[in-house]
C-alpha cells in the first residue's frame, strides 16, 4: 500500500481535507483491526497535524507484561487507519513513535498527496467489515494460486516476514511446542481468570471481548493438522462454534528481525494487511498467540524451525464461506477530545 513516511508539514496540511471531517470513517475503519482477546487496546486523538494512535494500558493483558501483544494489536489498527486514508484518495503520512516523551503515543498519521485508490486497496477496504479471527471449521478447497506468495509480499512490504511451515517434520515440531505450551498455560489460574474476563456469553451486549459465537469447545474433534486453540470455553458450555471441518491449507509464522516496539508495530501492520488480502479471497486465518506469550516458547519455535527472526503470530489459513465478525466499540468511545 502506498504511503509517505515522515513528518506532516504545513504544505501537506493545507493541501489535504480536514481530518476532523472524516474522523468517524477513519477511526471506525481502524478499529476493525484484530486484537488479542478482542481487547481493542487503542485510543485515538484527531488533531490538525494528524490522527494520533495511543495504546490503552488499561486493556493490556496480565499475560502480556511487556505489552508486545498489545502493541502488535495497535499496529494492526495503524494499518487500518492508513488504509482508511487511502480510501479518501490520499497517501497516508506516517510517523512511528513521534514523541519519546509520550511513550503511549505509537504513531501519528496525516494526509499527504492525492493518489487514486488501487484495485487491491479497494478490495481490502471492502473486506474490512468481514475480516475476523476464525476459530471454527475450515471448508474444503485449495487456496487461490499465488495467494501465499502475495501474503508473503504483504508482510515484507510492512517490514515483517511470513514464513511458511512446510513439510511434516516442521509442522510436527511446531505442533508439539504449541500443544505443550497451551496445556501448561490453560492450567495457569491467572491465565484462566483473564480468559474468563474477556469471554462473553451469547446474550452479552458487550462491544469487546470474544463472544460465544466466535469460539468452539476444545473437546470437539480437531482436524489432524489444526493447531490446538486457546481454551475460551473453560468447561462452561458457552461455545457456539462447531468443531471438525477440514485441515487448514497452510500454516505460517509472522516474524520480525528485531523484537522491540517498532518491530511489534510493523508486525501488526503486516498482520492486518495480509489478513485483509486473504479475506478478499474468502480465505480466513486462525491466529495463535497464547504459545508466544512465554519468551522461552518463542525462542524454542524460532530455534526448532530455524526461523530468521522473532515469532510474533502463528497463523493457519483456509476457506470459509460465512463470516461472524466480532463487535467493536463505537468510534466516539475510543476517541479522546
Amino acid at each position: 500500500m502506498k504511503r509517505q513516511v515522515g513528518p506532516v508539514t504545513e504544505k501537506t496540511i493545507h493541501a489535504a481535507p480536514p481530518l476532523a471531517d472524516h474522523a468517524q470513517f477513519l477511526i471506525a475503519t481502524a478499529a476493525r483491526a484484530p486484537s488479542v482477546h478482542n481487547t481493542q487496546p487503542w485510543r485515538f486523538q484527531v488533531r490538525r497535524s494528524g490522527v494520533e494512535l495511543y495504546f490503552d494500558p488499561r486493556r493490556k493483558l496480565r499475560a502480556d507484561p511487556l505489552g508486545r501483544e498489545m502493541i502488535v494489536s495497535c499496529g494492526a489498527a495503524l494499518f487500518g487507519l492508513r488504509l482508511a486514508v487511502r480510501g479518501l484518495g490520499y497517501l497516508p503520512v506516517v510517523e512511528l513513535m513521534p514523541d519519546p516523551s509520550r511513550p503511549r503515543l505509537l504513531a501519528r498519521v496525516g494526509i499527504g498527496a492525492a493518489a487514486p485508490v488501487t484495485r487491491t486497496e479497494r478490495r481490502m477496504l471492502e473486506a474490512v467489515p468481514h475480516r475476523h479471527t476464525h476459530r471454527g471449521p475450515f471448508e474444503p478447497g485449495s487456496l487461490p494460486g499465488g495467494l501465499l506468495a502475495g501474503l508473503q509480499h504483504d508482510a515484507l512490504a510492512e517490514g515483517a516476514e511470513l514464513a511458511l511451515v512446510e513439510g511434516e517434520l516442521a509442522y510436527q515440531r511446531l505442533a508439539t511446542i504449541v500443544a505443550v505450551a497451551a496445556s501448561r498455560m490453560d492450567l495457569d489460574p491467572r491465565v484462566r481468570a483473564e480468559t474468563r474476563q474477556w469471554t462473553r456469553r451469547a446474550d452479552s451486549r458487550a462491544r469487546d471481548g470474544v463472544p460465544a459465537v466466535a469460539f468452539a469447545d476444545r473437546a470437539q474433534r480437531r482436524p489432524r493438522r489444526r493447531l490446538p486453540q486457546r481454551d475460551f470455553d473453560l468447561d462452561r458450555g458457552l461455545a457456539l462454534l462447531p468443531g471438525g471441518g477440514e485441515s487448514p491449507s497452510a500454516t505460517a509464522v509472522l516474524l520480525t528481525r528485531g523484537d522491540r516496539r517498532a518491530d511489534w508495530l510493523h508486525a501488526g501492520q503486516a498482520l492486518h494487511r495480509l489478513l485483509l488480502h486473504a479475506t478478499s479471497k474468502w480465505v480466513f486465518a486462525s491466529l495463535y498467540t497464547q504459545p508466544l506469550e512465554a519468551t522461552v516458547t518463542r525462542a524454542l519455535i524460532r530455534d526448532r524451525l530455524a526461523l530468521p527472526g522473532n515469532p510474533q503470530v502463528l497463523l493457519q489459513f483456509g476457506y470459509v464461506r460465512t463470516t461472524h465478525p466480532t463487535a467493536r466499540r463505537p468510534a466516539d468511545e475510543i476517541t479522546d477530545t
